[in-house]
């Protein structure tokens, strides 16, 4: 009897010792915590600027913009456009691009010296060739054709106009100048008020007389196109 006695007070005593030493564990837990939400309920509310209502900051990208420079439109052909050139390149509402725009692709090709690439119609820079109804026009576009056949026509577009034709320096792969192959075939003259003379150098020669009708046009003379045009539509009667 004297053995079950000591037995359980011996039981009690181990788990009164147990209570107590857990009780003295968790207190400095429970008494950082309740600091913790004490200090963050004292805390203040962030203040808020008038200014920075008021005047908020501009985005970076608007910023950016307000810096950049305004170009001066420029056009690239100054003379009226005849009757046979309809949706070409308009001179009127062109205007430099203010950043360099590039388009890659297969080229699909109008005449001699525009082609389209991922619906932009694009005008090739520095350079005039004969219209389609104009004579040696077709054999002009099928000399481009040949150019850009399965080939991947890389346009860095130097002018648009509002109807979102363009003019741009075209390249094939190989680095060749679309403008200067087609000067180099006979199929097209430089156009140096456009160019700077830098296709000049390589126009075959006797090619402004074969070309007669662009070299009138870029000299101004728009009577001579005019009366072509004239007698092709009393022709077509």
């Amino acid at each position: 009897m004297d053995v079950l006695i000591a037995f359980f007070l011996l039981c009690g005593i181990i788990w009164l010792v147990y209570r107590i030493g857990v009780s003295a564990f968790r207190a400095p837990d429970l008494i950082d915590d309740r600091d913790t939400a004490n200090r963050a309920d004292r805390r203040p509310p962030n203040p808020v600027r008038p200014s920075t209502l008021q005047n908020p900051a501009p985005p970076a990208e608007k910023w950016r913009e307000s810096r950049r420079p305004e170009r001066p439109a420029s056009s690239y052909d100054s003379q009226p456009t005849p009757a046979g050139a309809q949706g070409r390149f308009s001179a009127a509402t062109a205007a430099q691009v203010r950043t360099p725009q590039i388009l890659s692709g297969p080229a699909y090709i109008v005449d001699g010296d525009t082609i389209r690439i991922k619906k932009t119609q694009i005008r090739l820079f520095g350079i005039d060739a004969p219209e389609m109804n104009h004579p040696f026009g077709k054999k002009a576009k099928w000399a481009l054709v040949h150019l850009c056949k399965g080939q991947h026509v890389r346009a860095e577009i130097l002018e648009k106009d509002a109807h979102g034709r363009t003019v741009a320096k075209c390249t094939l792969p190989d680095g060749r100048d679309l403008s200067a192959e087609m000067v180099k075939a006979g199929m097209a003259i430089d156009w140096p008020k456009f160019s700077g003379g830098l296709y000049t150098a390589l126009e075959v020669p006797g090619v402004r007389k074969k070309l007669w009708l662009a070299d009138a046009r870029q000299k101004g003379r728009m009577h001579v196109w005019e009366a072509f045009e004239a007698r092709q539509q009393q022709g077509a009667k």
